[in-house]
Formats: structure tokens, sequence, C-alpha cells
């Protein structure tokens, strides 16, 4: 079934709040004490009925404690809301910690009429410094107040940080004769490296789903889009993905062995991949994204690997960040990444215009591939000559604007 990108403007519904039964509300709680400045930091999405879940978390060994609170709660059986918070991680909290993200979970769950066993909870922001738990609960109980189903918006401002753009994604599908819709939303500027989730990220649906379905779905998901992603190499404490399907959609449910699976997965991959570029496009000083297409790879793996190499070296991001065509750092980092690769074989193409061929350097125009760089987005394409696979990564470039706000990112 072909998947069709929601319409702007098209309804009430955006994002997390496009497939039916989903309702959600956000608040101003002045979490990073700035003296009420009204910028929204708290947020709740509840779906009408319980659904089935799904959740991809950081592999950073040190997790906060809405991580854990969240993947103990997903081992328990059916969710049916996620509550939000920006501005602190509470993360490197202590037991304290642990206390603060379950009375969240209960304030959510006092408000929204639910147990707090059915509550994900997902926190972003300063690690290692107390939640403002007055704040925090006065912030869970207005956004619980103010849920709806026109609210996608207010979701993804609350869950900004560094972000300068909201960012959020609807596809639309049919599955069994019946439409289906697939909302995402996501943050995430910094503390950003493929092989841990990424960020925070939460995507939605009206599709009926069996039992066992949704995990390996959004597993594979993520290694195509979320893990395709490097900002500065860092990963964070807070990184969760989640899915929810509530089956509000009706009909049967998508299994494994059914042919609407594949639909599903294609819309909730076009989502996913949607805000991955958004997360790319809006890292931290960033004034340039680019993506890295690597063919002719060995194995999936090794294409995502030299992918992901190219993506996160320093040289090739200030590289493109100062427009400079030295495009010896693409090669220079694909031969360091580890993937198996054949030098008089290689093919490294910029916007389209090949820049060295089978082992040497192609005579191309270096002031065109300087205004190449100089674009909104930048393309690499890079064969390696050593097999079939192909693999993708999202960077963007290295600035100085990177530097001033994390040199400044707590005080």
């Amino acid at each position: 079934m072909a998947v069709s990108p929601a319409v702007a403007g098209d309804g009430r519904e955006t994002g997390v709040c496009a497939p039916s039964g989903f309702v959600a509300g956000a608040a101003a709680a002045d979490i990073r004490d700035h003296g009420g400045d009204g910028r929204l930091d708290v947020a709740i999405v509840r779906s009408q009925r319980p659904c089935q879940a799904a959740g991809v978390f950081t592999r950073n060994l040190v997790k906060a404690a809405p991580v854990v609170i969240s993947q103990l709660t997903l081992r328990q059986g059916r969710v049916q809301a996620v509550l939000f918070n920006s501005g602190n991680a509470n993360a490197c909290t202590g037991v304290q910690g642990f206390r603060d993200a379950l009375a969240m979970c209960k304030a959510a769950g006092d408000a929204c009429d639910l147990d707090p066993a059915q509550i994900l909870v997902c926190s972003t922001g300063v690690i290692g410094r107390p939640m403002p738990m007055s704040r925090v609960l006065g912030g869970v109980r207005a956004a619980a107040a103010a849920l709806g189903p026109e609210a996608g918006d207010g979701v993804a401002r609350a869950i900004m940080t560094t972000d300068t753009v909201p960012k959020q994604a609807v596809r639309r599908v049919e599955i069994g004769g019946r439409p289906v819709v697939v909302g995402g939303v996501a943050k995430g500027s910094g503390m950003i490296h493929p092989d841990m989730a990424t960020l925070l990220a939460l995507v939605t649906t009206d599709a009926p789903v069996a039992d066992g379905v949704l995990q390996p779905l959004l597993r594979r998901v993520t290694d195509q889009t979320f893990n395709c992603v490097t900002v500065d190499g860092d990963t964070s404490t807070n990184d969760t993905l989640l899915m929810l399907a509530n089956g509000a959609a009706g009909g049967e449910p998508v299994s494994a062995g059914g042919g609407g699976l594949a639909a599903l997965e294609t819309a909730v991959l076009e989502v996913c991949d949607e805000l991955a570029e958004m997360v790319a496009a809006d890292g931290e000083g960033a004034t340039r994204h680019f993506r890295v297409e690597v063919r002719g790879a060995a194995t999936v793996e090794q294409a995502r690997l030299a992918a992901r190499t190219v993506a996160g070296s320093p040289l090739v991001k200030t590289a493109i960040h100062g427009c400079d065509p030295n495009w010896g750092r693409i090669v220079a980092a694909v031969g360091r990444s580890g993937a198996a690769f054949v030098l008089d074989r290689c093919r490294v193409v910029i916007g389209g215009i090949p820049v060295f061929v089978g082992g040497a350097p192609v005579d191309a125009d270096l002031e065109v591939i300087r205004c190449i760089f100089g674009g909104r987005r930048v393309d690499l394409g890079i064969d390696l000559g050593a097999g079939e696979a192909v693999g993708h990564a999202w960077g963007c470039d290295l600035s100085d604007g990177y530097v001033r706000i994390n040199a400044d990112y707590t005080t």
C-alpha cells in the first residue's frame, strides 16, 4: 500500500495526536527556574484505550531514573500514557531520582484516572540536579487538565531543550481496507550518536497490532533511522524512543505473518526518517546537515559503519561548515572506519559530482563543490567496491556555535 504524508494544516491533529484516540496536553512549570518565562516544559500524551507499547533506550551504562522506570513498566503490561518533562534530566540523582520519577507517574495517573503502572516517563535536560518536584507536579496536573486532540504542537515544544524548532511527522496508510495514521514527535540537538535509540521520541498509531509485533518492528526501524544520526559523538543518559499502538482504527490486528505489517512498518519508517533528518538539521550550532549514502559494502552493518564514521568525522564536519572542498577527508574517514573496501574501486560523489573514482582524483570543479557545501543540505555518495550492501547516516556541520552552546549550557 502507498504511504501518504499528512497535508500541512489538513486538520486539528498534529504529530502524536494525528492518529485516532490520542490526546495530549502541555504546560509551563518553570522547571529551568528561569522565573516563570512561560516556556512549555511538561507534556502528557494519553491514549483513550490501552496500547501495545515498545521502547528502545540508551546504551549508556549511566541510565537516568526515568529510563529505568520506563523499561520496567514496559515489561509489566499495556501502557496508556507517556509523561515528558524538559529542563531536568533526573539523571545521576540517586535514590531520590527514582522516587521523583515514580511520583511523577503517580501524579499523572491521578490526574488522568490511570494506574501509574500504565504510564511511561521521559525526562531531558541538565544532568545531576534534583527535580524541582513542587513545580514539576504542578505542571503534570496542568498538562493533564489541558488534554485534548489539538495539543500535538504543544508536546513538540514542551520536550525541546537546545532545539531551535519543534519536530513532528505524520503518515497515512491503508491496512485491510481501513485508514491508519502514524504520528511522531522528537527532540534532540546534542549528545546524539548512533547505537542507543537517540534523544526523546514518541511514535503513535491507531493501527491494531498483535502481541509481539511492535518491539521488533521498532528495533528494525530504529536501526535504519535514529541510529543513523550523529551530531557530536556523545550518547545521553536519557535517550528514549517509544511507540504506542491503540487499535482505534479497527480491523484485524497486524501480525508478523500478515500482509499489513509491511505497510505499517513503511509508514513508521518514513515518520522516523523524517524526524531523524530534522534532528540532524537542528544539531547544536549547525548551519547545514548532510546525508552519507554508502553503497558497495560487504554487509549492511559495514555500510552503516562507514557512513557513520564519515558523518561523525570532525574533519568532514568542519570542512562542510567552512565550504572547504577537501574530499580527501571523506576518503580518510572511510579508510579508518573498519569497513572493508577496495581503494581502486572506491568512488566518492559530492552533490552528484564525482571527485574520486577508482583510487584517483577526478578533475572536478572545486568551486562547484564549495557551493554545494554551502547549501542547507549536502549529499555525499560513497561506493566501497566490496559488495552490494547499502547503508546511510545523517550528520551536521561542526561550528563555533556548538562550542558556545555547550560551554554555557548550565550557566
